[in-house]
């Protein structure tokens, strides 16, 4: 048998290092600094999490920088496709946006489950499946789980009162467009929720339905089918009842804070951003689940959430890698970034701690957590694919055909799959 190289000797004893159950094993001593790229309230999370990681590795720095989203995203393109060059120690990157980067650049990144050793597929495992579809090609899993999105209904309690509205009320979508009209009648100057004329509202109905723009294997496109159409007329019809207000995401909450608006449909991440943006709306705010189809039905979805990576050109990966295990796969970080801002934990355990029990002022003092985590278990995964940008940015403008009442739902379902077949040379599946 042929000698083992001390370079792969010394990558098992890391490994081992890392891995808490295995004999003989110990916590490394890390030191030196660790760069992290994110974005707004995600950054802030995280920096509420170095306190308590810094008590257990001291000598290891943690410089968290807020980048931005989009330039996070383009800079990491940049970054590997220059061979690594100039990129972080952890890398946030979106669950949708992901296997843009494991397909065009499968170097890029390494292997979390292998540098995790023999606990890896065990720690990896216990996170939703709809978390973890995206991360993974063959055997490797390329980032860990971080935050999730499960959609619910935001909804200002005294508006939707003053229109004799109980949310309770509100089980499907067409019982959502009903109140939708007493709310916005009841509440002069008001519009019930907001679209920035991208494909949030589908997309989000498409997952609670079962449907998305590309089958598991990604080797069809699949959004011609009946529970896409079923989404993309739901959405019609909330367009059709005139309960848009037209908004990016500053003048949304400019709207929420100047009182104009009753309600958002969107991921719980939203939480946090909602409650930095209007503390002074404290109590009158309170979350229910989305809507369902028909009574009885699905009222789970998920939109947004990321991952973190550590990149091949890291030059401390080990302390990036203890970073990733202590602020995304212990209860301790994931609450933590609760409390902080509103991102919403995926491992298991964490939704077991006494936080997610606990009244929330603002939200009314209910026990909001309780009705976001409650879904996780029912999200259906959805993948984003490697081809996201090019199905998205194909669809938008037909969505926009859509919503401004120019062409039919079947239609725009029809075209949309012509066209993203087109941009990716993927079929359309019949």
């Amino acid at each position: 048998m042929r000698a083992m190289s001390k370079a792969a000797a010394a990558a098992l004893t890391g490994w081992a290092l890392l891995a808490p159950g295995v004999a003989g094993a110990q916590e490394p001593k890390l030191s030196g600094t660790i760069t992290v790229w994110s974005w707004d309230v995600a950054a802030k999370a995280l920096e509420a999490v170095v306190p308590a990681f810094n008590a257990k590795y001291p000598d290891v720095t943690v410089k968290i920088e807020d980048v931005g989203n989009q330039p996070t995203y383009d800079r990491g393109l940049a970054g590997c496709a220059a061979g690594g060059a100039g990129m972080p120690d952890v890398y946030t990157v979106e669950n949708q946006e992901s296997e843009v980067f494991w397909a065009r650049f499968p170097d890029c990144f390494r292997d979390i489950k292998a540098m995790m050793g023999p606990d890896g597929a065990t720690l990896l495992g216990q996170f939703p499946e709809f978390k973890l579809t995206e991360l993974t090609v063959g055997e490797k899993v390329y980032a860990m789980p971080w935050d999730s999105g499960p959609v619910v209904l935001f909804y200002r309690r005294d508006m939707f009162e003053k229109a004799g509205v109980d949310v309770a009320s509100i089980e499907t979508w067409d019982d959502f467009v009903t109140a939708g009209q007493k709310i916005v009648a009841a509440n002069e100057g008001t519009k019930l929720v907001s679209t920035n004329g991208d494909t949030t509202w589908f997309r989000m109905l498409a997952n609670e339905a079962g449907c998305a723009m590309f089958d598991p294997a990604a080797e069809h496109v699949t959004i011609d089918q009946p529970a896409c159409l079923q989404a993309l007329e739901t959405v019609g019809k909330v367009a059709k009842a005139d309960l848009f207000l037209q908004a990016n995401w500053g003048e949304t909450l400019q709207a929420i804070k100047a009182d104009k608006l009753a309600a958002s449909v969107y991921g719980g991440w939203y939480e946090g951003s909602l409650r930095g943006a209007v503390p002074e709306q404290s109590g009158k705010w309170g979350i229910a689940l989305m809507p369902a189809f028909e009574k009885g039905g699905a009222r789970a979805a998920n939109l947004g959430g990321s991952a973190l990576a550590i990149p091949s050109a890291s030059k401390n990966p080990e302390a990036a890698l203890a970073f990733l295990r202590f602020a995304l796969g212990t209860p301790e970080g994931q609450i933590t970034q609760l409390k902080a801002s509103g991102l919403v934990p995926t491992l298991p355990a964490a939704l077991k701690d006494p936080y997610v029990k606990q009244p929330q002022p603002f939200w009314g003092n209910q026990p909001i957590w309780e009705t976001v985590l409650g879904t996780l278990d029912k999200i259906k995964p959805w993948r984003g694919t490697q081809y996201f940008a090019e199905a998205d940015n194909s669809f938008i403008p037909i969505f926009a055909e859509f919503m401004a009442g120019r062409i039919e739902a079947k239609d725009a379902l029809q075209q949309a799959a012509d066209e993203i077949s087109g941009a990716t040379g993927l079929p359309v599946q019949n």
